[in-house]
């Protein structure tokens, strides 16, 4: 199915003459899909937005509410936790007021999240958004626990719902040197005083949002600063802990991506593959145009042949 880069469909048409319209009603309103679907016994849908961190699986899942009903299912394991947005790289307020998020800045700092407890919370949102009508996206970096999800032992998902998978994806080379300049930029935001605002000498860096790539590495920086250390010695310690944020991402890419590969080949996934590499190699304009081109054309066309 072809849609034109330059007449996508109408933003926010879901609202009006649509089966979803009401997927956002209040409790006096009557909903109009829940006996329908369940009555025929149709498994519900669910979209997949899965790749790499840097891609913009965000940024394309939140521009799908312009489009369908949607509500998003936050899959990062880090993002579950409050607090360290920046570090995180949470979507904005402004875009969790746009579309509802689940499972996204709800658990405490310091407390484990097993993935037997994400899929319990996952199912959960997936059968209260699919109640209203409404197209849930599981979206974000931790394969490990979107396979449980599905794959699990004790799941039933398959038996409950329909999936499709979009797998967005960048050349390596030119995604490591977005990741660069994203971590710059959230230096430039207040990366390290957001580190510092958590900053426990005694932490275990083994669990919880300490996980999150950067806290651990600004330890030592962070340790000098209490020390009174001269500023030639922080400003190094500063530099390297930048550094080994840096390549411990590049790591992250190359997990991630070899999970995704995994569950390709030897789980049977099948994944409509959503080449984003031409939109990192732009900028301004240019970069826009090749997003509505490359990414949200071809999107909107699996997705709604999808629904």
């Amino acid at each position: 199915m072809e849609v034109s880069v330059h007449s996508l469909p109408a933003r926010n048409n879901w609202k009006t003459g649509s089966p979803f319209q009401f997927c956002f009603a209040n409790s006096r309103t009557p909903r109009k899909v829940d006996v329908t679907v369940r009555s025929q016994a149709k498994k519900d849908k669910v979209l997949f937005v899965m790749g790499a961190t840097g891609t913009g699986k965000s940024k394309l899942s939140v521009e799908l509410a312009d489009y369908f009903p949607v509500e998003i299912i936050n899959s990062d394991k880090i993002q579950v936790y409050k607090g360290l947005n920046i570090v995180t790289n949470k979507v904005s307020e402004e875009e969790l007021l746009k579309v509802t998020h689940h499972l996204i800045s709800f658990q405490e700092p310091d407390t484990d999240f097993p993935v037997q407890d994400f899929c319990h919370h996952a199912n959960v949102a997936l059968n209260h958004i699919a109640s209203k009508g409404c197209l849930p996206i599981i979206v974000g970096g931790s394969n490990n626990y979107i396979k449980e999800l599905v794959e699990g032992s004790s799941s039933n998902f398959k038996s409950n719902f329909d999936s499709c998978f979009l797998w967005m994806d960048v050349a390596l080379p030119v995604l490591c040197k977005r990741l660069a300049s994203r971590i710059d930029e959230m230096v430039e935001a207040g990366f390290v005083d957001e580190i510092r605002g958590i900053f426990d000498p005694a932490a275990d860096y083994s669990r919880g949002i300490r996980r999150a790539i950067g806290v651990p590495e600004m330890d030592q920086y962070l340790r000098a600063e209490m020390a009174m250390a001269d500023d030639t010695t922080k400003k190094a310690l500063l530099e390297t802990a930048i550094a080994k944020s840096k390549e411990n991402t590049y790591k992250l890419v190359t997990s991630q991506l070899g999970k995704i590969k995994h569950l390709m080949d030897d789980m049977g996934w099948k994944m409509h593959r959503i080449d984003a590499t031409v939109v990192h190699e732009k900028s301004g304009e240019e970069a826009a145009y090749a997003w509505r081109k490359e990414v949200l054309r071809p999107t909107l066309a699996i997705v709604k042949e999808f629904r």
